[in-house]
């Protein structure tokens, strides 16, 4: 029995019954767009009561500080046949202060929804509160760590500022729900909540949604295995839709090799009456090791696609995923948590940081085209399998219980093996009882089909995979494919003999019984055209691997369309007998659309085009006009420590008094030093601690915690005492480490009476996450812990300075500075003031270095730029592009030397500002860095200048 969800009308009625007295409902005006009814089975979601597969890839918009590059990696991920995009929204991203929000400039989510529904593109909805997502605070405001209570928990403290929250989020999502004709069909609470935690809180999160309007179904991404019982799927806080998350391949990019180490990936049934729900299915990986993204794309890569993504669909039956990621971005600014990941969330994804496509976004092409072509695979049930001769190939089947079509997983039955392996099925299809010969190669497996009705034809068993098929131009095209140099066949149904005509390639045809057997070696692209026979002519192009991923599928006003030979395709409409084409290419090349048109305009540039012998238009497109970049010169420096010198005037800072804190872990001496409770919350944070000397001093003992791989520096008089190395996440887990980032720092002999001053620079590399959400790791602190005189029981008054959260970049946002004196005085900032010298090497401290650069790239390209460090040094390095901090490079850790100055942020065309503030623990020579070319297509969208 299908469930609809709830409409908008009871939708209306639900929100003024669990509404405040006296609350307006404004959000639940009547809709402008058309609305929908969104439903579910145990099969699927469905709208207007058709089925749904939902195939949906996760992206980040806020680690894409460019709103006009949301379209260009929305069009991306729509033309990889993904049907959705899975969306957290970070709470911290939107409110740098209770009770302040921002949802403006690259924080317009109303904009990016708006696109989503423009594209045709389904929304999971993810709003938290907690989302993790590798974000500093796992996507927790910082200031909540001074909110009393346990996060992710029904407290009345935590329950007071989520409800803010959500009272802002929520109906920003509600109004662009597919059941008011926009683009959210689900809304996922929380965050992997692990059993045996607040059902109360789940179901105020869930009550507190339908207050808002939510009428779609709510779901929940239950992590990650059997060991985690399934409590959100009944009892109090049970949602509609429970969904699981799978990380087969761990997080060990170091050891590419590695093939399931963390199970057979096969996502759980967690309720009899809803689909099942691969809600993050790994597509990518943390850098844990620091190896760098390209072995994480490794250990993620087309192999391991085929063989778990295929085979996790034909075991569970799922019809709802969420890859994670599609797109990672950038941890730009202090946006990244302070343990796994650095920069770069690159993430190994389908497309890369710098937004280029790679050989696991062709997997999801042709994977993703499949599921949205065959809509039979949106209801399945479990079905015998056919019988293997060799034991070493498995086979795994499931079947439509309306049309009989069946689906048939082929692999090896041993999950580590890897060798060439070849079978005969004995296979009972719809259409009769056949020996099916097949064949694995590698690390490989195969959805094979039989009696389905494609198109307007019947296809009775193919051992080669569907890509696609399409009716264009009067005729089916169907696209199948399969590994270079395998031998395979397809047999289709036909009430008498057909005509064929082989019209490129080797393929071999007999007829018998009604079944036309077409055998041939995958080579290239084999084209072959059916007409007769009783059914409507067939052209059948039967590709490798390779070559169907050169296909692109469009839809248009007149139909669907298929492209060959560019880049990407991204949009195409058919006017009159002209087919126009927006698309990207990498280099000139010839270009083939099968489209009910006649003429080709792409990108605006007619085409001059020839009909081929297989009905299509083949026509030449040029590439890309070749880009320099020009050398960065002229480089201008300041001294970035004054607060380090002992004549620093100090009196405008705040004094650091508190003998209390909310925080559940105690300081080490008083008074309180944590950053947080004077509100410095991102980023680096100074400290000076004056006394008067006695003569007795040896030593200042210090504690601080930094998150992992962060440092502190300590001076005394102006003189450099070195650098430790700060507390981690790792010193909040039971027992609590009393001791944090210790580190002790020798005087020299100091004269009695004498003024002293200690000056630290902590560095803060953000919050810990609350993953498990039943520790307060999350409230952790950060800076100065623990500070004393070795030799004296002599007091220090501290004061503290840093970026205070009630002075946040109105633009920029909360995240994109931290409390170094240059970026206080605004030293990033096109334009900024003072006076600059000639470039000298960097001392123990920071030293900030400035340059300005034109670029004048070519109109119509999209040109990725990176910047490129290519010296190593005790020394960090935070890049700002324009006033925006699009990077660190940690020269003492690595892996990262290229970072993506991401277009918008980035002048195409115009005057850039490049600021560095370089952090140095020692003094140490440097080399600057250098612009890179990190792509080059003719097309792209549009970007605008982002302001700031």
């Amino acid at each position: 029995m299908r469930r609809p969800v709830v409409g908008l009308v009871a939708a209306v009625l639900t929100a003024l019954l669990a509404a405040p007295a006296g609350t307006a409902v404004a959000a639940l005006a009547p809709p402008a767009r058309p609305a929908h009814v969104v439903g579910y089975d145990r099969y699927s979601l469905t709208v207007d009561g058709e089925r749904v597969f939902l195939w949906s890839g996760e992206f980040h918009y806020f680690r894409l500080p460019s709103p006009d590059l949301w379209r260009d990696v929305l069009e991306k991920i729509k033309a990889a046949g993904f049907t959705g995009v899975s969306l957290y929204f970070s709470w911290a991203y939107h409110s740098p202060a209770p009770g302040v929000y921002d949802f403006t400039g690259v924080r317009d989510v109303d904009r990016l929804l708006d696109l989503a529904e423009e594209l045709g593109l389904y929304v999971v909805a993810r709003p938290g509160p907690y989302i993790n997502a590798e974000t500093s605070g796992g996507g927790f405001p910082a200031w909540l760590k001074q909110v009393p209570g346990r996060a992710r928990s029904s407290d009345p403290g935590y329950t007071e500022a989520y409800r803010e929250w959500l009272g802002h989020i929520n109906p920003i999502i509600a109004r662009h729900q597919v059941t008011r004709g926009g683009s959210v069909i689900a809304y996922n609470v929380e965050n992997e909540y692990a059993a045996g935690t607040d059902a109360a809180y789940m179901q105020d999160l869930q009550d507190t949604a339908r207050a808002a309007g939510i009428d779609v179904p709510i779901t929940h991404n239950q992590c990650c295995d059997a060991s985690w019982p399934p409590t959100w799927a009944a009892g109090q806080g049970a949602v509609q839709v429970p969904g699981v998350d799978d990380y087969p391949q761990s997080f060990e990019c170091q050891t590419p090799d590695l093939w399931g180490p963390w199970g057979e990936g096969v996502t759980e049934r967690l309720t009899d009456d809803a689909p099942v729900y691969a809600a993050e299915y790994q597509a990518g990986a943390i850098d844990l090791n620091r190896a760098g993204y390209d072995a994480c794309r490794s250990l993620t890569g087309v192999d391991y696609m085929k063989y778990f993504y295929k085979s996790n669909l034909i075991a569970s039956g799922a019809t709802m995923f969420g890859y994670y990621m599609a797109f990672g971005g950038t941890n730009w600014g202090w946006l990244g948590q302070p343990n796994d990941v650095y920069t770069s969330y690159d993430y190994g994804a389908a497309i890369t940081e710098s937004r280029g496509l790679t050989e696991k976004y062709a997997e999801f092409k042709r994977q993703g085209y499949f599921v949205r072509a065959v809509t039979p695979l949106a209801e399945t049930d479990p079905a015998a399998a056919p019988g293997s001769a060799n034991p070493a190939v498995a086979t795994l089947a499931r079947a439509n219980p309306d049309t009989g079509t069946q689906f048939v997983l082929v692999r090896h039955a041993d999950r580590a093996s890897s060798t060439d392996e070849t079978s005969t099925l004995d296979w009972s299809t719809p259409d009769g009882r056949y020996a099916v010969p097949v064949r694995v190669t590698g690390r490989d497996a195969k959805i094979l089909v039989a009696g389905y009705d494609l198109g307007g034809q019947r296809l009775v068993w193919s051992s080669s995979e569907i890509m696609t098929h399409e009716r264009i131009g009067g005729r089916d095209v169907a696209l199948l494919y399969g590994r270079a140099g395998e031998t395979a066949s397809t047999v289709l149904r036909y009430a008498a003999r057909p005509s064929v005509r082989v019209l490129s390639g080797s393929v071999r045809s007999s007829f018998t019984g009604g079944d036309l057997r077409l055998d041939y070696t995958h080579a290239g692209l084999a084209r072959v055209l059916v007409t007769g026979g009783g059914r409507p002519p067939l052209l059948l192009l039967l590709g490798t691997d390779e070559t169907a991923a050169e296909f692109w599928r469009l839809d248009t006003d007149a139909g669907p369309v298929l492209v060959r030979g560019t880049s990407l395709a991204r949009s195409a409409h058919v006017s009159g007998r002209t087919l126009y084409l927006r698309a990207d290419t990498a280099a000139a090349g010839d270009v083939e659309v099968f489209a009910p048109a006649r003429r080709l305009v792409v990108d605006a540039s007619p085409v001059s085009v020839r009909e081929s012998a297989s009905g299509s238009l083949v026509g030449r497109v040029r590439g890309p006009d070749p880009v320099r970049l020009p050398a960065l010169r002229d480089w201008r420096y300041r001294a970035g420590a004054p607060e380090s010198r002992v004549d620093f005037d100090d009196s405008r800072w705040t004094v650091a008094g508190h003998r209390t804190s909310v925080s559940p872990f105690p300081p080490r001496t008083l008074p309180v030093l944590f950053a947080g409770d004077y509100g410095f919350d991102t980023g680096h944070v100074w400290y000076r601690g004056s006394f008067t000397a006695t003569g007795a001093e040896t030593a200042v003992d210090l504690n601080a915690i930094t998150g992992k791989n962060g440092v502190y520096q300590v001076w005394l008089n102006g003189r450099y005492l070195g650098w430790a190395r700060g507390g981690t996440q790792a010193d909040s887990d039971a027992p609590v480490n009393l001791d944090p980032g210790p580190g002790s720092f020798a005087f020299p002999p100091l004269a009695p009476g004498s003024r002293a001053v200690v000056s630290v620079l902590v560095e803060n590399l953000g919050h810990n996450d609350d993953w498990t959400a039943d520790d307060n790791r999350f409230k952790q602190p950060r800076g100065l812990v623990g500070a004393s005189l070795a030799g004296t029981a002599n007091p220090i008054t501290w004061r503290v300075q840093g970026a205070h959260r009630d002075r946040t970049d109105p633009v920029r946002g909360p995240l994109n500075t931290g409390g170094l004196y240059g970026e206080r005085a605004g030293w990033h900032l096109p334009g900024a003031p003072g006076r600059w010298s000639a470039p000298r090497p960097p001392v123990p401290g920071v030293s900030w270095y400035r340059t300005e650069f034109r670029l004048d790239l070519p109109r119509g390209q999209d040109v990725p730029v990176g910047l490129r460090f290519d010296g190593t040094g005790p020394y960090r390095v935070q890049v700002y592009l324009n006033g925006w901090n699009v990077g660190r490079y940690t020269g003492d850790l690595g892996p990262q030397r290229e970072f993506v100055l991401p277009a918008g942020v980035l002048r195409a065309h115009g005057r850039n500002t490049l600021a560095l503030a370089v952090v140095a623990l020692d003094a140490s020579a440097w080399s600057a860095p250098r612009l890179v070319e990190l792509g080059n297509q003719r097309g792209g969208v549009p970007v605008r200048d982002v302001p700031g």
